[in-house]
């Protein structure tokens, strides 16, 4: 078996207790051997604004290398008045920039919408994948992962149901299917 693919998840979330955040480090924290999860904070990025590309701020620079380094990324998000929250936009807008020089270009994707109510989220699942078809990331289709009545499935913090956390191994094994599957074939000579 070959190196383990390298997963950014991105929060779309910065509320310490948020179930999305939970969401995403239950999937961090399951067993898959041919992928490492790893969350990557966007909270401390600066608002995007193209006057600062030609001195970007530091933390636009270490998140733009985050991004290109990694082979693939999760985007968990809640809903925010039926979109992404702003945070989240800003972090794809930063990797995405300057002109030209996009950080999320090719990179498999995979999108999980999380909410307390029944939608799970559906609108800003949808409206992200959206901006990700603009910037270049085939996007995992099928198992969809709209995480509703999310209150319900944490205690503590913990993932405590079983029906969920069967939902999440089969979503990861499929994910790193999709990896597999978008990466580029070598010509032989």
């Amino acid at each position: 078996m070959g190196t383990q693919k390298r997963v950014a998840v991105i929060v779309g979330s910065l509320r310490k207790g948020s179930f999305t955040r939970m969401v995403a480090k239950t999937l961090a924290d399951l067993e898959h051997p041919e992928l490492r999860l790893e969350i990557k904070e966007i909270g401390n990025l600066p608002l995007y604004n193209q006057d600062s590309d030609e001195k970007p701020p530091t933390p636009w620079v270490s998140f733009r290398q985050q991004i290109k380094a990694a082979d693939a990324v999760i985007f968990a998000t809640p809903e925010y008045n039926r979109s992404v929250p702003g945070v989240l936009k800003n972090a794809i807008d930063v990797a995405s920039r300057p002109y030209g020089q996009n950080a999320w270009d090719g990179k498999p994707g995979a999108v999980i919408s999380v909410s307390p109510g029944a939608l799970g989220g559906f609108g800003a699942n949808h409206h992200l994948r959206q901006s990700l078809v603009f910037l270049n990331v085939p996007v995992l289709q099928q198992p969809e992962a709209y995480i509703s009545k999310a209150a319900e499935l944490f205690h503590e913090g913990k993932l405590v149901d079983d029906k969920a956390r069967s939902f999440f191994v089969n979503y990861i094994k499929a994910f790193s299917a999709w990896i597999n599957q978008c990466q580029p074939t070598k010509l032989q000579s």
